[in-house]
C-alpha cells in the first residue's frame, strides 16, 4: 500500500499545470490571483545580477530560469525570482523537473511574504530556498524545520549538487562583487570562450617577448618576419622560437626546418 506521503504527492497537480496565464505577471497565492508588478531599482538591478551570477555557477546538467512559474499546490502557482532545475525531462511526465534551488530578492518588509512562498516551494519538494534581503545586505536560507529564515555567513559559500562551482554569498549580497564572481566561476568551469581568450593573450605575450629578445640581441627582422611572429598562436612554436632567439644571429635561423613549420 502506498505511503501517506506518496499518496499526497500523487494528488498534487503537475508543476506546469497552470492556474494563471504565463507571461502576464500574475501568481496564484492561497487561491487568490496576485499581480506581481515590475520592479524598480535596486530590486530590478539585483534580479539581473543574481540571474547572471547563478547561471555562471550552475552545473552542466541543470538550467537556471527567471520568474519560472511552479504549481506548488491545488491553489498555488508561484514564480521564484530565480530557479535552478535539472536539464533532463521528468521521466514520469516528460515535462520539466521541479527546481532544486529557488532564490527570492526581497526587502526587509517583504521577507514575511517571501517566507510564505518559500514554505510553499519547500512543501512541494524544492530542496533549498534562499532570499536576498537587499535593504540589510544579507542572504538567508529557508528552514522548513523551523519555518523561518536562517541568515547565512556572508563570507561563506553555497555548495550544492546543482552548482558546479560554490556560490559566494558575498557576491549575492554586494553587486560590486558579482562580476568578479562570474569570471571566477567561468574560469573554474573551463568556459571555452574564456579559455580561448586567455590562450590568445598568452600567445601574444610570448610573441612580444620574442621580439624583445631579438631586439636586445640586435637581430634585425623584416616586416614579413615580424608579422609571422605576431600572428603565431601555437604556444609550443613560440617557445621553440624563444629558445632559438637566445643564440641566433639572424632572423633566418629562427625559421629553420627544425621548427617543423
Amino acid at each position: 500500500m502506498p505511503s501517506a506521503a506518496s499518496r499526497a504527492a500523487s494528488e498534487l497537480p503537475d508543476i506546469d499545470d497552470r492556474l494563471v496565464e504565463p507571461e502576464t505577471g500574475y501568481e496564484m497565492f492561497d487561491g487568490e490571483l496576485v499581480h506581481v508588478p515590475p520592479a524598480d531599482p535596486p530590486h530590478a538591478t539585483r534580479h539581473l545580477q543574481l540571474a547572471a551570477l547563478i547561471e555562471a555557477h550552475t552545473g552542466p546538467d541543470f538550467e537556471a530560469a527567471a520568474d519560472l512559474l511552479t504549481r506548488t499546490s491545488k491553489v498555488d502557482d508561484v514564480a521564484p525570482d530565480i530557479s535552478v532545475y535539472p536539464d533532463a525531462p521528468d521521466p514520469s511526465t516528460s515535462g520539466r523537473q521541479l527546481e532544486q534551488l529557488a532564490f527570492e530578492i526581497a526587502s526587509t518588509q517583504s521577507l514575511a511574504h517571501a517566507g510564505r512562498k518559500a514554505a510553499k516551494l519547500a512543501g512541494r519538494g524544492v530542496r533549498r530556498v534562499f532570499a536576498i534581503d537587499i535593504e540589510r545586505s544579507r542572504a538567508l536560507e529557508w528552514s522548513a524545520e523551523l519555518a523561518t529564515w536562517r541568515e547565512l555567513d556572508p563570507a561563506g559559500h553555497i555548495e550544492d549538487p546543482a552548482l558546479e562551482v560554490p556560490l559566494p554569498i558575498e557576491a549575492m549580497i554586494h553587486a560590486a562583487k558579482a562580476d568578479d564572481a562570474v569570471q571566477r566561476a567561468l574560469i573554474a568551469k573551463g568556459n571555452p570562450v574564456l579559455e580561448a581568450h586567455v590562450a590568445r593573450h598568452r600567445s601574444e605575450a610570448k610573441a612580444e617577448a620574442l621580439l624583445a629578445v631579438l631586439a636586445a640581441r640586435g637581430v634585425t627582422l623584416g616586416d614579413a618576419e615580424r608579422v609571422r611572429i605576431l600572428g603565431e598562436r601555437d604556444p609550443e612554436q613560440l617557445d621553440r622560437w624563444l629558445v632559438r632567439a637566445a643564440t641566433c644571429t639572424e632572423a633566418a635561423e629562427l625559421f629553420t626546418a627544425r621548427s617543423g613549420r
